[in-house]
Protein backbone atom coordinates (compact mmCIF):
# COMPACT_ATOMS: atom_id res chain seq x y z
CA UNK A 1 0.00 0.00 0.00
CA UNK A 2 1.01 3.60 -0.90
CA UNK A 3 0.42 6.31 2.11
CA UNK A 4 0.46 10.03 2.01
CA UNK A 5 1.33 11.22 5.42
CA UNK A 6 0.78 14.81 6.14
CA UNK A 7 1.78 17.40 8.60
CA UNK A 8 2.81 20.92 9.50
CA UNK A 9 5.32 20.31 11.72
CA UNK A 10 9.25 20.53 10.52
CA UNK A 11 10.43 16.60 10.28
CA UNK A 12 11.65 15.35 13.17
CA UNK A 13 9.71 17.67 15.78
CA UNK A 14 11.44 15.53 18.54
CA UNK A 15 15.40 16.20 18.61
CA UNK A 16 18.11 15.35 21.21
CA UNK A 17 18.60 18.72 23.03
CA UNK A 18 16.24 20.53 25.06
CA UNK A 19 15.22 23.96 25.44
CA UNK A 20 15.39 24.40 29.16
CA UNK A 21 13.73 27.33 30.16
CA UNK A 22 14.03 28.89 26.84
CA UNK A 23 10.10 29.12 25.55
CA UNK A 24 9.63 27.02 22.38
CA UNK A 25 6.72 26.57 19.65
CA UNK A 26 5.91 23.55 20.58
CA UNK A 27 6.29 22.58 24.24
CA UNK A 28 4.52 19.27 23.69
CA UNK A 29 4.69 18.11 19.66
CA UNK A 30 2.99 14.74 20.45
CA UNK A 31 0.14 14.88 17.49
CA UNK A 32 3.73 15.42 15.75
CA UNK A 33 5.97 12.92 16.75
CA UNK A 34 3.31 9.99 17.00
CA UNK A 35 2.82 10.90 13.07
CA UNK A 36 6.72 10.78 13.10
CA UNK A 37 6.91 7.46 14.41
CA UNK A 38 3.94 6.47 11.98
CA UNK A 39 5.71 7.26 8.76
CA UNK A 40 8.25 4.54 9.91
CA UNK A 41 6.34 1.65 11.16
CA UNK A 42 4.27 1.59 7.76
CA UNK A 43 7.98 1.48 5.99
CA UNK A 44 8.90 -0.76 8.77
CA UNK A 45 5.79 -3.23 7.44
CA UNK A 46 6.32 -2.87 4.10
CA UNK A 47 4.37 0.08 3.49
CA UNK A 48 5.56 2.81 0.86
CA UNK A 49 5.15 6.05 2.60
CA UNK A 50 4.79 9.55 0.89
CA UNK A 51 5.34 12.26 3.25
CA UNK A 52 4.40 15.38 2.67
CA UNK A 53 6.29 18.81 5.05
CA UNK A 54 5.80 21.81 3.37
CA UNK A 55 8.08 23.29 7.12
CA UNK A 56 10.95 20.57 5.59
CA UNK A 57 13.20 18.54 7.31
CA UNK A 58 16.40 18.51 9.60
CA UNK A 59 16.84 15.08 9.24
CA UNK A 60 17.06 12.31 6.73
CA UNK A 61 13.67 10.45 6.98
CA UNK A 62 13.55 6.59 8.05
CA UNK A 63 14.16 3.80 5.33
CA UNK A 64 11.28 3.46 2.84
CA UNK A 65 9.71 7.00 3.60
CA UNK A 66 10.32 9.86 1.04
CA UNK A 67 9.89 13.43 0.91
CA UNK A 68 6.89 14.75 -1.16
CA UNK A 69 5.45 17.94 -2.66
CA UNK A 70 2.25 16.64 -4.39
CA UNK A 71 -0.01 13.60 -4.46
CA UNK A 72 1.21 10.89 -6.63
CA UNK A 73 -1.40 9.20 -8.71
CA UNK A 74 -0.15 5.59 -6.97
CA UNK A 75 -1.05 7.06 -3.68
CA UNK A 76 -3.66 4.45 -1.94
CA UNK A 77 -4.53 6.46 0.99
CA UNK A 78 -4.10 9.73 2.17
CA UNK A 79 -3.65 10.40 6.37
CA UNK A 80 -4.14 14.03 7.58
CA UNK A 81 -4.92 15.79 4.36
CA UNK A 82 -8.10 15.80 1.59
CA UNK A 83 -7.30 14.85 -2.11
CA UNK A 84 -10.16 14.56 -4.27
CA UNK A 85 -10.74 11.58 -5.97
CA UNK A 86 -8.94 9.55 -2.80
CA UNK A 87 -9.60 7.55 0.20
CA UNK A 88 -8.42 9.61 3.37
CA UNK A 89 -8.37 9.45 7.18
CA UNK A 90 -8.06 12.31 9.68
CA UNK A 91 -6.31 11.83 13.04
CA UNK A 92 -8.11 13.42 15.92
CA UNK A 93 -5.86 14.24 19.47
CA UNK A 94 -7.92 15.98 21.36
CA UNK A 95 -11.71 16.88 22.26
CA UNK A 96 -11.53 19.83 20.42
CA UNK A 97 -10.45 19.11 16.88
CA UNK A 98 -7.66 21.99 15.84
CA UNK A 99 -7.01 23.68 12.69
CA UNK A 100 -5.04 21.53 9.67
CA UNK A 101 -6.99 18.49 10.71
CA UNK A 102 -8.53 19.32 7.12
CA UNK A 103 -6.50 20.57 4.98
CA UNK A 104 -6.87 19.67 1.26
CA UNK A 105 -3.95 19.46 -1.36
CA UNK A 106 -5.92 20.80 -4.59
CA UNK A 107 -3.84 20.78 -7.58
CA UNK A 108 -0.43 20.00 -5.85
CA UNK A 109 -0.98 23.62 -3.75
CA UNK A 110 -2.38 23.09 0.34
CA UNK A 111 -5.49 24.62 1.13
CA UNK A 112 -5.84 25.20 4.96
CA UNK A 113 -8.77 24.39 6.73
CA UNK A 114 -9.85 27.84 8.88
CA UNK A 115 -10.07 25.96 11.85
CA UNK A 116 -13.13 24.54 13.92
CA UNK A 117 -14.91 27.39 14.89
CA UNK A 118 -18.16 25.13 15.70
CA UNK A 119 -19.88 25.20 19.45
CA UNK A 120 -19.82 21.63 21.20
CA UNK A 121 -21.19 18.97 20.51
CA UNK A 122 -18.35 18.85 17.68
CA UNK A 123 -19.47 16.52 15.11
CA UNK A 124 -16.26 14.51 13.06
CA UNK A 125 -16.84 12.81 9.64
CA UNK A 126 -16.67 8.89 9.13
CA UNK A 127 -13.18 8.70 8.58
CA UNK A 128 -12.08 10.07 11.46
CA UNK A 129 -9.97 7.82 13.89
CA UNK A 130 -9.93 8.60 17.54
CA UNK A 131 -6.65 8.17 19.72
CA UNK A 132 -8.52 6.26 22.19
CA UNK A 133 -11.39 4.58 22.62
CA UNK A 134 -12.76 7.27 24.75
CA UNK A 135 -11.96 10.18 22.90
CA UNK A 136 -14.26 8.58 19.77
CA UNK A 137 -16.75 7.66 22.64
CA UNK A 138 -17.17 11.25 23.60
CA UNK A 139 -17.80 12.16 19.58
CA UNK A 140 -20.76 9.50 19.74
CA UNK A 141 -17.86 7.37 17.86
CA UNK A 142 -16.27 4.16 18.01
CA UNK A 143 -13.26 4.30 15.27
CA UNK A 144 -9.82 4.43 17.57
CA UNK A 145 -5.93 3.79 17.44
CA UNK A 146 -3.92 4.42 20.39
CA UNK A 147 -1.02 5.82 19.95
CA UNK A 148 2.31 4.09 20.10
CA UNK A 149 6.45 5.03 21.19
CA UNK A 150 9.42 3.88 20.38
CA UNK A 151 11.03 1.78 23.05
CA UNK A 152 14.46 2.44 22.28
CA UNK A 153 13.88 6.03 23.10
CA UNK A 154 13.67 4.76 26.38
CA UNK A 155 15.72 3.38 29.14
CA UNK A 156 14.00 0.37 30.81
CA UNK A 157 15.09 0.58 34.93
CA UNK A 158 13.58 -1.75 37.70
CA UNK A 159 16.32 0.40 40.37
CA UNK A 160 13.91 3.77 41.10
CA UNK A 161 15.13 6.91 42.77
CA UNK A 162 13.61 8.93 45.47
CA UNK A 163 11.66 10.94 43.39
CA UNK A 164 8.16 11.36 41.72
CA UNK A 165 8.15 12.70 38.08
CA UNK A 166 5.66 15.77 36.51
CA UNK A 167 5.79 16.01 32.80
CA UNK A 168 3.99 18.02 30.64
CA UNK A 169 3.56 20.94 27.96
CA UNK A 170 3.34 23.63 30.42
CA UNK A 171 1.30 25.53 27.54
CA UNK A 172 -0.93 24.74 25.14
CA UNK A 173 -2.26 26.11 21.68
CA UNK A 174 -5.51 26.98 23.78
CA UNK A 175 -4.55 27.53 26.69
CA UNK A 176 -1.80 29.68 28.62
CA UNK A 177 -2.28 27.46 32.09
CA UNK A 178 -1.76 24.22 30.87
CA UNK A 179 0.34 23.37 33.54
CA UNK A 180 -2.41 23.77 36.10
CA UNK A 181 -5.16 21.81 33.69
CA UNK A 182 -2.26 19.52 34.16
CA UNK A 183 -2.79 19.21 37.67
CA UNK A 184 1.03 20.70 38.47
CA UNK A 185 -0.72 22.44 41.41
CA UNK A 186 -2.03 19.35 43.22
CA UNK A 187 1.13 17.50 42.62
CA UNK A 188 2.80 20.04 44.07
CA UNK A 189 0.39 20.50 46.74
CA UNK A 190 1.12 16.57 47.69
CA UNK A 191 4.82 16.68 47.12
CA UNK A 192 4.99 19.46 50.38
CA UNK A 193 1.96 17.52 52.38
CA UNK A 194 3.82 14.43 51.89
CA UNK A 195 7.71 15.16 51.79
CA UNK A 196 8.42 13.61 48.61
CA UNK A 197 10.79 14.90 46.34
CA UNK A 198 8.80 16.23 43.05
CA UNK A 199 10.98 16.96 39.57
CA UNK A 200 8.68 18.65 37.30
CA UNK A 201 9.80 18.60 33.21
CA UNK A 202 7.96 20.47 30.41
CA UNK A 203 8.44 23.98 28.56
CA UNK A 204 6.15 26.25 27.24
CA UNK A 205 5.80 28.78 24.53
CA UNK A 206 5.84 32.25 26.61
CA UNK A 207 8.77 33.14 29.07
CA UNK A 208 6.51 34.70 31.13
CA UNK A 209 4.41 30.97 31.46
CA UNK A 210 8.21 29.03 32.23
CA UNK A 211 8.72 31.62 35.08
CA UNK A 212 5.34 31.10 36.51
CA UNK A 213 5.94 27.88 36.51
CA UNK A 214 9.31 27.72 37.70
CA UNK A 215 8.00 30.32 40.91
CA UNK A 216 5.69 27.52 41.58
CA UNK A 217 8.00 24.93 41.77
CA UNK A 218 10.29 26.92 44.33
CA UNK A 219 7.55 28.04 46.15
CA UNK A 220 6.28 24.24 46.65
CA UNK A 221 10.51 22.96 46.92
CA UNK A 222 10.17 20.96 43.78
CA UNK A 223 12.79 20.78 41.17
CA UNK A 224 11.64 22.49 38.34
CA UNK A 225 14.23 21.51 35.05
CA UNK A 226 12.00 22.86 31.87
CA UNK A 227 12.05 21.32 28.49
CA UNK A 228 14.40 17.95 28.74
CA UNK A 229 15.78 16.71 25.45
CA UNK A 230 15.27 12.82 24.80
CA UNK A 231 18.63 11.52 26.79
CA UNK A 232 17.78 13.32 30.02
CA UNK A 233 13.90 12.51 29.69
CA UNK A 234 14.28 9.36 29.44
CA UNK A 235 16.96 8.97 31.95
CA UNK A 236 13.86 11.30 34.31
CA UNK A 237 11.64 8.97 33.22
CA UNK A 238 13.37 5.40 33.85
CA UNK A 239 14.41 6.66 37.46
CA UNK A 240 11.25 8.17 38.74
CA UNK A 241 9.15 5.93 41.59
CA UNK A 242 6.32 7.26 39.57
CA UNK A 243 4.67 9.63 37.12
CA UNK A 244 2.49 11.91 38.58
CA UNK A 245 -0.26 12.85 36.35
CA UNK A 246 -3.08 14.75 38.17
CA UNK A 247 -4.71 16.34 34.83
CA UNK A 248 -8.19 17.71 34.96
CA UNK A 249 -8.37 17.68 31.41
CA UNK A 250 -10.72 14.94 29.26
CA UNK A 251 -7.43 12.95 27.77
CA UNK A 252 -6.90 11.58 24.22
CA UNK A 253 -3.66 9.38 24.72
CA UNK A 254 -1.24 11.11 26.76
CA UNK A 255 2.37 10.22 25.72
CA UNK A 256 3.78 10.79 28.82
CA UNK A 257 1.70 7.62 30.58
CA UNK A 258 2.93 5.57 27.04
CA UNK A 259 6.85 6.71 28.12
CA UNK A 260 6.74 6.47 31.69
CA UNK A 261 5.17 2.71 31.27
CA UNK A 262 7.83 2.10 28.69
CA UNK A 263 10.16 3.28 31.02
CA UNK A 264 9.30 0.98 33.46
CA UNK A 265 7.58 3.48 35.46
CA UNK A 266 4.24 3.28 37.13
CA UNK A 267 1.23 6.01 36.49
CA UNK A 268 -0.16 7.48 39.18
CA UNK A 269 -3.44 9.39 37.26
CA UNK A 270 -6.77 11.31 37.33
CA UNK A 271 -9.73 9.13 36.43
CA UNK A 272 -10.15 11.95 33.46
CA UNK A 273 -10.42 11.22 29.69
CA UNK A 274 -8.53 7.89 28.78
CA UNK A 275 -6.53 7.58 31.68
CA UNK A 276 -8.76 4.68 33.13
CA UNK A 277 -8.40 3.10 29.45
CA UNK A 278 -4.67 3.15 29.36
CA UNK A 279 -3.62 2.53 33.58
CA UNK A 280 -5.04 -0.31 34.65
CA UNK A 281 -4.40 -1.76 38.44
CA UNK A 282 -1.25 -3.63 37.21
CA UNK A 283 0.89 -0.72 36.04
CA UNK A 284 -0.40 1.94 38.48
CA UNK A 285 -3.50 3.72 40.15
CA UNK A 286 -6.26 5.80 38.51
CA UNK A 287 -7.02 8.35 41.68
CA UNK A 288 -10.67 10.04 41.25
CA UNK A 289 -9.99 12.19 44.59
CA UNK A 290 -6.91 13.69 46.40
CA UNK A 291 -7.12 11.02 49.24
CA UNK A 292 -6.90 8.53 46.54
CA UNK A 293 -3.67 10.06 44.86
CA UNK A 294 -2.33 9.89 48.90
CA UNK A 295 -3.22 6.22 48.58
CA UNK A 296 -1.67 5.73 45.58
CA UNK A 297 1.95 7.61 46.25
CA UNK A 298 2.45 5.35 49.29
CA UNK A 299 1.44 2.26 47.66
CA UNK A 300 3.24 2.92 44.67
CA UNK A 301 6.18 -0.05 45.20
CA UNK A 302 3.86 -2.52 44.82
CA UNK A 303 3.61 -1.90 41.24
CA UNK A 304 6.42 -4.09 38.97
CA UNK A 305 8.56 -2.09 36.93
CA UNK A 306 8.30 -5.50 34.52
CA UNK A 307 4.48 -5.23 34.51
CA UNK A 308 4.90 -1.70 33.10
CA UNK A 309 7.22 -2.50 30.43
CA UNK A 310 5.15 -5.79 29.14
CA UNK A 311 2.24 -3.74 29.09
CA UNK A 312 3.95 -0.58 27.01
CA UNK A 313 5.48 -3.41 24.58
CA UNK A 314 2.15 -4.93 23.98
CA UNK A 315 -0.40 -2.58 23.75
CA UNK A 316 1.72 0.85 23.19
CA UNK A 317 4.52 0.44 20.57
CA UNK A 318 4.81 2.44 17.27
CA UNK A 319 4.80 -0.86 14.88
CA UNK A 320 1.32 -1.85 16.55
CA UNK A 321 0.03 1.78 15.82
CA UNK A 322 0.95 1.68 12.30
CA UNK A 323 -0.52 -2.22 11.62
CA UNK A 324 -3.50 -0.53 13.49
CA UNK A 325 -3.76 2.07 11.37
CA UNK A 326 -3.34 -0.19 8.64
CA UNK A 327 -6.69 -2.00 9.09
CA UNK A 328 -8.55 1.53 9.01
CA UNK A 329 -6.77 2.76 5.71
CA UNK A 330 -8.42 -0.97 4.22
CA UNK A 331 -11.76 0.34 5.54
CA UNK A 332 -11.45 3.45 3.80
CA UNK A 333 -10.34 1.89 0.13
CA UNK A 334 -13.25 0.23 -0.57
CA UNK A 335 -15.47 2.54 0.86
CA UNK A 336 -14.30 5.55 -1.44
CA UNK A 337 -14.33 2.73 -4.80
CA UNK A 338 -17.98 1.87 -3.78
CA UNK A 339 -18.78 5.92 -4.13
CA UNK A 340 -16.49 6.62 -7.27
CA UNK A 341 -17.88 5.83 -10.94
CA UNK A 342 -16.60 2.68 -12.24
CA UNK A 343 -14.55 2.24 -15.64
CA UNK A 344 -15.56 0.08 -18.51
CA UNK A 345 -12.58 -2.35 -16.87
CA UNK A 346 -14.36 -2.21 -13.74
CA UNK A 347 -17.23 -3.14 -14.92
CA UNK A 348 -16.15 -5.64 -17.09
CA UNK A 349 -16.46 -5.01 -19.91
CA UNK A 350 -12.74 -4.91 -20.69
CA UNK A 351 -13.60 -1.70 -23.39
CA UNK A 352 -12.48 -4.21 -26.70
CA UNK A 353 -16.26 -3.72 -27.58
CA UNK A 354 -16.13 -7.37 -28.89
Amino acid sequence: MRVLLYARHRYPIHRDVGSGFAPRSEPSGAPGHVLDLLARGLAEHGHEVDYLLPAGVETALPDGVRLAKRASAAIDVCHNVQVDGRPWVVTVHAHRPPAGYFDRLVDGELVPHPGQGAAPPYELPPNAICVSRTLARSFGGERFVLNGVDPDDYLYSETKHDYFLFMAGMQGPSFADMYRRKGLELALALAGEMGFELVVAGGARERAVVERVAALCRAAGASYVGHVGEPRKAELLAGARALLLPTRLDEGCPLSILEALMSGTPVICSDRGACPELVGPKVGFVCPDEAAFRVAIEGVASISPRACRELALRDFHYRRMAADYVREYEIERPREAALRPRTDTERGDGGSGG
